[in-house]
């Protein structure tokens, strides 16, 4: 049986970063905003976020790219097109949904990233449920299977449950159990944990213990590894009002205990925390700042607690 992973750090342990742009490339824009705002970890866009056109990339760049990722420690996640919808009724939108991540992969080898985050999707207003995950399982399962095993090198497949607007095949967290089985809990499917979405569908995180919770049916439901990324956000809205809205880290009504849960779980050990709220890209935000003040305290560092 391997023995599990050491840290040294809480920065290795649970590296903070944020989504950011491109905007000059991905070493001009993305990796030198991350050195400038002391993002341990990124996330970007391949392409157009609400567009089905594939940006093919350029070696050169994307070498660069790999190579200052490796040397600065500084890992990196692609977020698929927000138009990928695996269980649209809709032909043609879901070849292009299979298109697109089977891209999306592509390019996560091409610029070393670790993982796409793809959006579990909908069967929209005329569609079946149990139709939908038939789709999930006929698209994602072949180019599962390309990548191998839970411990090879090629990027992971990141399903993010959404916040449960309209006909939803993945929102709350039970939800994943028939979503892996769709795609036989393949070894690369792992799950990027997006806190706004599973509070927006009902998920306790803004009761003392409730954070613990919900990532303790995580594991029980996808075992203890597949939790690979969270996408840290605060709620504009309720528990269980169904709607995506970010907000800030604890000016929401999620909380800042539910961000110390998260730190604290066992089954985090390893996986990187990614902002999505709003300004959070700028170098004046304080969410990138107050989450390592979060860590630090949750995520003691063996030479005992202090600023990371």
């Amino acid at each position: 049986m391997p023995t599990a992973p050491t840290y040294d750090s809480p920065a290795l342990r649970n590296p903070i970063g944020t989504h950011l742009k491109v905007g000059k490339g991905l070493v001009a824009g993305a990796f030198t905003e991350a050195r400038r705002i002391g993002a341990e970890t990124l996330q970007v866009f391949a392409g157009n976020p609400r567009g089905w056109a594939s940006s093919p990339g350029r070696p050169e760049v994307d070498a660069a790219f790999r190579e200052a990722c490796a040397e600065a420690g500084t890992r990196v996640f692609i977020h698929a097109p927000y138009l990928v919808n695996l269980g649209s009724p809709t032909a043609a939108t879901y070849e292009r949904s299979v298109a697109s991540v089977a891209h999306n992969l592509r390019r996560a080898v091409d610029i070393g990233a670790e993982g796409v985050v793809v959006h579990t999707g909908s069967c929209v207003t005329d569609g079946s449920t149990e139709t939908a995950l038939r789709q999930v399982r006929e698209g994602l399962l072949p180019i599962l299977e390309t990548l191998g095993t839970e411990d090879d090198d090629l990027p992971w497949l990141l399903l993010e449950p959404t916040a449960g607007q309209g006909q939803s095949l993945c929102a709350g967290v039970d939800d994943l159990e028939a979503y892996l089985a769709a795609v036989d809990l393949h070894p690369k499917a792992g799950i990027c944990l997006d806190t706004c979405h599973v509070f927006a569908a009902g998920e306790p995180l803004d009761e003392p213990g409730g954070t613990t919770r919900t990532v303790d049916r995580v594991v029980e439901i996808g075992g203890p590894r597949r939790l690979r990324l969270i996408h840290a956000n605060d709620s504009m809205d309720v528990r269980g009002a169904f709607k995506d809205r970010h907000q800030k880290i604890g000016q929401g009504h999620i909380g800042l205990g539910a961000f110390e849960e998260l730190f604290a779980h066992p089954a985090t050990a390893g996986v990187p925390f990614v902002l999505e709220t709003p300004g959070s890209r700028d170098v004046d935000d304080p969410d990138i700042g107050l989450l390592k003040k979060i860590r630090a305290v949750a995520v003691p560092s063996p030479d005992g607690p202090g600023p990371t």
